[in-house]
C-alpha cells in the first residue's frame, strides 16, 4: 500500500509539473501587444499650446455661451485624427505600459486618474508612461492647473478630461489584449535639417527606433524618439492636429501595418526649422524615411528581460523669474513663488530591454541635457520627455541667465536641470548588467 501511495503521489507530481512551470515568471520571455485608437472630444474644446491673442476669446466665457471652453476659442474642425497608441510589455515579474498621445502635455493628476481608471478596468499597469507629442493643435481643457489654464491650455472640463481618458485607457486594454511573444530590437538614425536651437547651441538630430516584433517575424510596433517642438502648425490654427509628429506616425503606420508610438526628446531648446502645413507634411515625410529606415537596420530582434526602475527628486522650490521674462534691467531677487501651483518633486522612471534604454523627464529637458543621459543609457536610449507630469523647462546652469521664452519658464531656477539629469543618468548606471 505504502509505494502505491508513493506511486500515486508521483504521478501527480509529474501531472502537476507542466501547470506550475507555466505559471512561474519566465524572466527571459517577452510579451507585447499594441494598438492604435483615435482620440474623440466634444465639440467645441479648445485647442491647448498656444497663449497669444489668435486663439483667446476676446472676453472670457463668463456667460456660458461654449460648453467647454472658457478662455480659449473652440476649435474649427481637424486637419488630420488625434490618436492615442499604446504599448503592453510582460517580461517576468515585470509589466510596462506605455502610452503615447496627440496632446501638448499631460499632468500628474492626468497620469494618476489614467492609473486608476486601468485598474478598475481591470488591466494591470505595473510601470504607466504617459508620453505627450507635445503637439500645440491638440485639445486643451484637461490639465488641472488653473495657471496652466490661463496660460495656455483653457480650464479643466470634466467631459473633455473624461473624453480623453476613455481612449487612453480603450488603447491600452486593446494592447494588453493584442499580448503574444514577442522579439525587440533597436537603431539610431539621423533626421538633419529640421530643427533650430533656442539657445544658441546646435539640435541633437538624433533619432532612435525601438523595434517589436512577434516571436515568427511579423511587425508589432515601432516607438520612435525624436526631439521636436510640435509648433510647426502656428497659433491661428485652429483645427485639431497631431502636427508633424503625428503626420509622421500616421505615415509610419501606413508603411509598416502597425501602432507607431511618438515619443518626444529632450525638446526645451529645440524648434522647427520651418513652418506651416505644407512644410510639416514634408518634414513628416523626412522623419517617416528616417524611422523606416532606422527599423530596416535594426539587428536581428530578440527575447530580452525588461528591467525597470523609478526614483523621485526633490527640485528646488518653483519662481518665477520676472529678469528671465521681462529683461536684465530687473533685479535677479524679483521672483514670483509658485510653490501652490507646482509640486515640490519630480518622478522619473528608467528602463532598458534589449539594446533600447529609456528614462523619462515630466517637462522639456534641454538638448544637452538629453545628450549627456543618452551617452550614459547607451546610443539607443530613449530621453522621454513630457511623460507623466509637465513642470515646465529644465536647462543647464550656464544658460539660465538668458533672457528668453526658454529661461522663463524654467521654473525650479538654475540647478534644477543639472540635479533631474543626474538622478536619471543614475537610474540608468544602476540598471542591473546583463539586461542588454
Amino acid at each position: 500500500m505504502p509505494s502505491a501511495r508513493r506511486a500515486l503521489r508521483l504521478v501527480l507530481a509529474l501531472l502537476l509539473l507542466p501547470a506550475a512551470a507555466a505559471a512561474a515568471p519566465c524572466p527571459g520571455c517577452l510579451r507585447a501587444g499594441a494598438a492604435s485608437v483615435a482620440l474623440v472630444v466634444p465639440a467645441g474644446t479648445p485647442l491647448a499650446g498656444y497663449g497669444g491673442l489668435a486663439r483667446r476669446l476676446l472676453v472670457p466665457d463668463l456667460l456660458g455661451r461654449h460648453a467647454h471652453a472658457f478662455w480659449f476659442r473652440p476649435h474649427a474642425g481637424a486637419l488630420d485624427e488625434l490618436r492615442a497608441r499604446a504599448l503592453v510589455v510582460d517580461s517576468g515579474d515585470a509589466r510596462l505600459v506605455w502610452v503615447s498621445a496627440d496632446l501638448v502635455a499631460v499632468g500628474r493628476d492626468f497620469t494618476e486618474r489614467l492609473e486608476r481608471r486601468l485598474r478598475e478596468a481591470g488591466v494591470p499597469v505595473g510601470a504607466l508612461l504617459v508620453s505627450a507629442s507635445h503637439t500645440h493643435s491638440g485639445p486643451g481643457a484637461f490639465i488641472d492647473s488653473a495657471l496652466m489654464g490661463f496660460i495656455a491650455a483653457d480650464r479643466e472640463d470634466e467631459a473633455v478630461r473624461d473624453a480623453l481618458l476613455d481612449g487612453l485607457v480603450e488603447a491600452v486594454r486593446r494592447a494588453h489584449a493584442a499580448r503574444t511573444d514577442a522579439r525587440v530590437s533597436a537603431a539610431v538614425a539621423r533626421a538633419d535639417g529640421l530643427t533650430t536651437g533656442r539657445l544658441g547651441h546646435a539640435p541633437d538630430p538624433g533619432l532612435v527606433v525601438v523595434k517589436l516584433v512577434a516571436a515568427g517575424g511579423a511587425p508589432l510596433a515601432a516607438l520612435w524618439n525624436y526631439a521636436i517642438h510640435g509648433t510647426m502648425l502656428g497659433p491661428r490654427n485652429l483645427s485639431l492636429s497631431g502636427d508633424v509628429m503625428g503626420l509622421a506616425s500616421a505615415l509610419v503606420e501606413r508603411a509598416l501595418g502597425v501602432p507607431a508610438l511618438f515619443v518626444n526628446g529632450a525638446v526645451g531648446d529645440v524648434s522647427p526649422s520651418r513652418h506651416g502645413l505644407e512644410q510639416a507634411r514634408a518634414a513628416a515625410g523626412a522623419l517617416a524615411q528616417a524611422v523606416l529606415a532606422a527599423w530596416q537596420a535594426a539587428p536581428a530582434p530578440r527575447a530580452a528581460p525588461l528591467v525597470l526602475a523609478r526614483t523621485r527628486v526633490r527640485l528646488p522650490a518653483p519662481r518665477l523669474s520676472l529678469r528671465n521674462c521681462l529683461g536684465r534691467f530687473v533685479p535677479r531677487s524679483l521672483t514670483v513663488p509658485l510653490d501652490g501651483a507646482f509640486p515640490a518633486d519630480a518622478e522619473v522612471h528608467a528602463g532598458r530591454l534589449g539594446d533600447a534604454a529609456w528614462v523619462t523627464v515630466p517637462g522639456e529637458l534641454q538638448a544637452k541635457l538629453g545628450q549627456g543621459l543618452r551617452r550614459q543609457g547607451g546610443a539607443a536610449t530613449v530621453v522621454a520627455g513630457l511623460t507623466n507630469d509637465y513642470l515646465g523647462y529644465f536647462v543647464t546652469a550656464a544658460d539660465y541667465d538668458a533672457v528668453t521664452y526658454v529661461t522663463c519658464a524654467t521654473l525650479y531656477g538654475p540647478a534644477a536641470g543639472e540635479r533631474l539629469a543626474e538622478a536619471a543618468g543614475g537610474l540608468l548606471r544602476d540598471l542591473p548588467e546583463g539586461t542588454r
